[in-house]
């Protein structure tokens, strides 16, 4: 794994960064782009790039809300989705913030994805580290929990509560199994920290109970990271893999 760069925390916005570079390597042409998780709202500065999007997420009311909002899709899907209609291919850039962990069956979804991609393009991933304290207890509250303390603990305007399933698909050694096994090459990975609980009213308590769940773990599950983002390139040879 030596090609991949492990940088503490993002330097700009490295998608859009990425997704530009893309854009040139392909000669300026339209650049189609999937925004996997669209409901949960934010987006990447794509000014002064043509580019086609779609939008996919699961039907929840919350989401379906946030949705009417957003005016930059040229298409949407709500629902399960491994239903959703992504044909071989399709996209350039798949791009999916804060989706994997919230989600049930999370490789069929990501497969389908990375099946929807073109050679040569690009998912970019942004998910919520099960292995952090805060991902710890996050999965550990029920969801009944989980609804009453968000209003107290979210930041204003922030989308949710939103469900918290945390396969091992979310986390460092799952996306990287996942990306050898699949021979996905993980070019750039950096870690953060940015749960909505953090930027809250009450993030002081929060800080306070991940230390403290960091310690009581022996720091197995760290309290100063929560957020991991990976830039990964589906190969143009199928059968090339990063060793």
């Amino acid at each position: 794994m030596s090609e991949v760069r492990w940088w503490p925390a993002t330097q700009g916005d490295v998608f859009s960064l990425r997704i530009r570079e893309l854009r040139t390597e392909q000669l300026g042409r339209r650049l189609d782009i999937l925004i996997a998780g669209c409901g949960r709202g934010g987006g990447i500065d794509l000014e002064r790039v043509e580019t086609r999007i779609t939008g996919i997420d699961e039907d929840l009311p919350v989401l379906r809300a946030a949705l009417e909002h957003r005016a930059d899709l040229d298409a949407r899907f709500l629902g399960d989705l491994r239903d959703a209609p992504l044909l071989p291919r399709t996209f350039d850039v798949v791009h999916a913030a804060f989706l994997l962990e919230r989600l049930r069956h999370t490789e069929l979804v990501l497969d389908r994805m990375v099946n929807a991609l073109r050679p040569g393009g690009l998912l970019l991933i942004r998910m919520r580290d099960r292995a952090s304290a805060y991902g710890f207890c996050d999965r550990l509250l029920p969801g009944w929990c989980r609804a009453l303390l968000w209003p107290r603990f979210a930041p204003a305007g922030a989308v949710g509560p939103l469900p918290a399933i945390y396969e091992q698909v979310a986390s460092r050694e799952g996306i990287h199994s996942y990306c050898l096994m699949r021979g996905l090459m993980i070019a750039e990975d950096y870690s953060g920290t940015s749960g909505p609980a953090l930027r809250g009213p009450h993030a002081r308590l929060v800080r306070v109970a991940c230390k403290v769940v960091a310690r009581l773990s022996g720091d197995r599950l760290p309290a100063t990271r929560d957020e991991i983002t990976l830039v990964i390139r589906k190969p143009q040879n199928h059968f090339a893999r990063l060793i």
